[in-house]
C-alpha cells in the first residue's frame, strides 16, 4: 500500500479496514445510485429488480475477473433507444429476450478474443482513437450534470432557483477541495462527505420532500417476470453489441491507467468482458435490464485511491440490500438532483481527464498527421451533436465516435499496409 500527500493508496487485491469498508461502499452506491435507477424508471419497470441485478451483477464480475478488475455494473444506457422501441411496440418482457440474446453474443465475442487474442485492440482503436473515446465518457455526461432529472442538478431548467446553484456549488466545492486538502481517513471519502455536506444543505433551504418517508414498508419485494422472445426484438437490439464493446474496452483502458495495471492482459479482456455480458443476460432472464461498468465509480476511485475489489463488493451488497428494504432506497433518492449534480461535475470531468491521461502516457505523436487526425474527428464526433439514424436505432455522443473511430482506424491501417500513405 502506498501513499502519496498524506492518501493511502489501497490497491485492487489489498484489504480494506473494515472501519473504512462501510464509508467505502456507500460513496460507491451514492455515485452509481441515480444514473442506474433511471433506467428502469424510463422502462416503466420495477427499481427493485434492476438494483438486485446490479449487485448480483458486480458480484459475479469480481468472481469471473479473478477479483483483479474493480468495477461496478450498473444498467446500461446503450439499450435505450431499441429498447424503448420494442417495449412501445410489444412490451418490455420481448426486451427482455433481446437482452438476453444481446449478452449470449456477448459472452461469444468472449470466447473469440479468448482464441484470439486482443492485439487487435490497437488496429481498429490505437491510442490516438482511444484517449479521445475514453474522455468522451465523462464529456459527453458533462451536460448531464447541471440540466436535471435524476443525475443531475435543476440549473438549467425554468424552475431553477437560487437555492439550486447553492446547493450544488456547496456540494461540488465541498468535493474539490476535499479530494486535495482532507487528509488520511477522510482523504479516502471526499465523494461521501460532499455528498452528507449537501444533503445537510438541501434540508436546511427545506429542498428534501419529507413525505417520501411517511407509511414506507420496511421490506418490499423485486417484481420478478419470465422473458418473451421475438424476431423483430432481437434484431432491433443486436446492433448494440457494437456499442457495448467498445464502452466495455475503453472503461477497461481507463481503469487499467488510473490503478497502474493492465486489465487487458491480467485478468484478460475476454474475462472482464464475458462477465459484463453473462450479467445483461442474467438480469434480462428475472426481469432486470442489461449492466455494464459505470464510469461513475471509475471516476470515485480515480478520485480516492481506493481501488480494491473489497469495496466495490461492499458497493454491490449494499445495493441488494437496498432492493429489499424501502426506507434505503428512499434515503438515497432524496438527495438526487443539485447534490448528485455537484459530485458528477467532478466525477464526470475526472474520466474526461482520464482519456487525455491516456494521450500523454501513450506519448501519442501529434506531429504525425494520422495521429491528428484520428483525435480531432473522434472528438467532433462525439460533441458535435451530430446523429445518424438507421432504423431502429440512433447513433450520437460516444457511441457515433466509437464507430468513426473503428471505421477511421482501419482506413488508416489499410492505406498504411497498402503503403499509400505520405510518409
Amino acid at each position: 500500500m502506498g501513499e502519496i500527500k498524506n492518501k493511502k493508496i489501497y490497491q485492487v487485491d489489498e484489504k480494506v479496514p473494515f472501519k473504512l469498508l462501510l464509508p467505502l461502499s456507500l460513496q460507491h452506491t451514492f455515485a452509481m445510485f441515480g444514473a442506474s435507477v433511471l433506467v428502469p424508471i424510463l422502462f416503466g419497470i420495477d427499481a427493485g429488480i434492476v438494483l438486485l441485478m446490479n449487485g448480483i451483477g458486480t458480484l459475479l464480475f469480481i468472481i469471473i475477473t479473478k477479483k483483479k478488475a474493480p468495477a461496478y455494473l450498473g444498467s446500461s444506457f446503450a439499450f435505450l433507444g431499441p429498447a424503448g422501441i420494442v417495449i412501445a411496440n410489444q412490451g418490455f418482457q420481448y426486451a427482455q429476450g433481446a437482452f438476453i440474446v444481446v449478452g449470449l453474443l456477448g459472452c461469444l465475442l468472449a470466447f473469440i478474443i479468448y482464441k484470439f487474442g486482443t492485439n487487435w485492440i490497437d488496429v481498429v482503436l490505437p491510442p490516438a482513437a482511444m484517449g479521445a473515446v475514453v474522455s468522451l465518457i465523462g464529456f459527453e455526461l458533462a451536460a448531464n450534470t447541471v440540466s436535471g432529472g435524476a443525475i443531475g442538478a435543476n440549473l438549467m431548467t425554468d424552475t431553477a432557483t437560487y437555492k439550486d446553484v447553492i446547493v450544488f456549488l456547496i456540494t461540488l466545492s465541498t468535493a474539490v477541495i476535499g479530494s486535495v486538502t482532507f487528509r488520511k481517513f477522510f482523504a479516502t471519502i471526499p465523494i461521501l462527505i460532499a455528498i452528507i455536506v449537501g444533503y445537510i444543505a438541501s434540508l436546511f433551504f427545506g429542498m428534501v420532500d419529507l413525505t417520501q418517508f411517511e407509511n414506507l414498508k420496511l421490506f418490499t419485494m423485486p417484481i420478478f417476470q419470465a422473458p418473451k422472445f421475438s424476431l423483430n426484438s432481437i434484431l432491433t437490439m443486436i446492433p448494440v453489441i457494437l456499442v457495448i464493446a467498445s464502452e466495455h474496452i475503453s472503461h477497461q483502458v481507463v481503469t487499467s491507467n488510473i490503478i497502474g495495471r493492465n486489465l487487458i492482459k491480467d485478468p484478460g479482456l475476454h474475462r472482464s468482458i464475458f462477465a459484463d455480458n453473462f450479467s445483461s443476460a442474467l438480469s434480462g432472464l428475472v426481469g432486470g435490464v442489461p449492466t455494464t461498468t459505470y464510469g461513475e465509480n471509475i471516476g470515485v476511485m480515480a478520485i480516492t485511491g481506493v481501488y480494491s475489489v473489497e469495496v466495490i463488493a461492499g458497493a454491490a451488497v449494499i445495493s441488494i440490500v437496498m432492493a429489499f428494504f424501502g426506507p434505503l432506497a428512499a434515503i438515497i433518492n432524496s438527495i438526487l438532483g443539485d447534490v448528485i449534480g455537484g459530485v458528477t461535475f467532478l466525477l464526470y470531468g475526472m474520466i474526461g481527464s482520464s482519456g487525455i491521461r491516456l494521450l500523454v502516457d501513450s506519448k501519442v505523436d501529434y506531429g504525425n498527421n494520422r495521429n491528428l487526425i484520428l483525435t480531432s474527428v473522434v472528438f467532433i464526433a462525439g460533441l458535435s451533436g451530430l446523429t445518424i439514424k438507421l432504423g431502429a436505432f440512433e447513433f450520437k455522443g460516444m457511441v457515433l465516435s466509437s464507430i468513426v473511430a473503428v471505421i477511421l482506424s482501419l482506413i488508416i491501417f489499410t492505406l498504411e499496409k497498402l503503403h499509400l500513405t505520405n510518409d
